[in-house]
């Protein structure tokens, strides 16, 4: 299989064509949101971040503002910051480019004179690079060259049953022709960790696996709080998943049977053609998704039992549901229905093959129901409070 793409300068190839203009800090997102609204195919989100950081937290939301950036489905990027902040211009400017080689400019706010100015250089800027995408055209490239988040939220014991497995068996099909999907959510592999880590590649593999459970753990505990106190979440529960080891046993099928070749901090930058790999991430849904999509994941695979209009800034998210209630009440939200696995209407291997199809026609330009809507929820993760 193949799909049409957008060759980048920097060798690799985006499934949409975005100029993205990015806030800095919060303090420079008001500014943006204004900046994006003045330029067809330009994008922005809001960045509660930035600023009052202390280094290793600064740290996540430089590596989420670089990846953005560098995410093959960016044409190039406008970065507006205020002039005072933590994620200062140099630095944030220095981070994408060890990413990327793509068309960059720069706005400072207090240095232009203020929130109009900024918005009149900025908006130039963007349309010139609007104008410099539109001329590109979409060409032929292998499945190899996609690299698929997986992501779950708002699940139900039909998550499990069947939207994750189906999501592994998409999984499964991408690695198998050369392309790269990433695992994530940390705190929902809990109680089938060492299920997970004996699909290790390598012992550092297996090591890793382990390794970032417990950390996460521990993070927790060291601020009193235990991880089980949150989740499941009400909404699992209400959907009757009962703990928490229950629900990542549901999560660990979207990564179907491949081994698990790599595990990444969250989002850092993952390498292309590398099959099955896990990302360090939150369960928390947006910020989970952000720090794929900083890696580098041009589409996203979510499962919802209970249903979720979570979409991202500059990725499709491709929504799936393993109950048929929840198709039925949400139809506008959800892209594929996977509950003919449970009453037996269709196999994993026939709705696998009709999901790939979709990763395929979504890479190719096919929106998908969170695009239509305009739903682009963004969340970073954090290490600790704001200073």
């Amino acid at each position: 299989m193949t799909f049409y793409g957008y060759r980048r300068p920097d060798g690799r190839v985006g499934v949409r064509n975005y100029v993205l203009i990015l806030p800095a800090s919060v303090c420079a997102s008001d500014t943006t949101r204004i900046i994006a609204q003045q330029v067809n195919g330009a994008v922005t989100f809001n960045n509660q971040n930035g600023c009052s950081q202390v280094a290793s937290d600064q740290q996540l939301t430089m590596d989420v503002l670089a990846g953005y950036a560098a995410n093959p489905n960016v044409y190039g990027t406008v970065i507006v910051s205020l002039g005072c902040e933590n994620c200062q211009m140099d630095l944030v400017a220095a981070a994408i480019e060890e990413r990327t080689n793509k068309p960059l400019k720069k706005v400072i706010i207090q240095e232009v004179g203020g929130t109009i100015k900024a918005v009149d250089i900025a908006t130039r800027y963007a349309r010139e690079m609007v104008e410099e995408a539109s001329r590109l055209q979409r060409e032929k490239f292998p499945m190899s060259e996609l690299i698929m988040g997986t992501e779950c939220g708002g699940s139900d014991p039909t998550s499990g049953l069947a939207a994750n497995v189906l999501i592994g068996q998409a999984s499964d099909l991408l690695v198998a022709d050369g392309g790269t999907s990433i695992l994530s959510e940390t705190t929902e592999f809990i109680g089938a960790e060492h299920i997970l880590a004996r699909r290790a590649a390598n012992q550092e593999v297996h090591d890793r696996i382990l390794g970032i459970v417990h950390r996460y753990e521990a993070a927790l505990q060291l601020v009193g709080e235990e991880v089980r106190e949150g989740n499941p979440s009400p909404g699992n529960k209400a959907g009757g998943i009962t703990t928490l080891e229950e629900k990542s046993l549901g999560c660990i099928h979207k990564g179907g049977h491949s081994p698990v070749n790599a595990v990444y901090d969250y989002a850092k930058q993952v390498e292309a053609k590398s099959g099955l790999v896990i990302m360090d991430t939150p369960g928390n849904d947006p910020s989970s998704v952000a720090a794929m999509v900083a890696g580098g994941a041009q589409v996203v695979v979510f499962s919802s039992g209970r249903g979720s209009p979570t979409g991202n800034p500059i990725v499709p998210v491709i929504k799936i549901t393993g109950n048929k209630l929840t198709f039925a009440k949400m139809e506008d939200n959800i892209d594929v229905d996977a509950s003919p696995i449970i009453y037996g209407t269709k196999t994993v291997e026939q709705l696998g093959d009709e999901l790939y199809k979709m990763v395929q026609e979504v890479a190719s330009g096919k929106q998908t129901k969170a695009e239509a809507l305009g739903f682009t929820e963004m969340a970073i993760a954090r290490v600790c409070n704001y200073v």
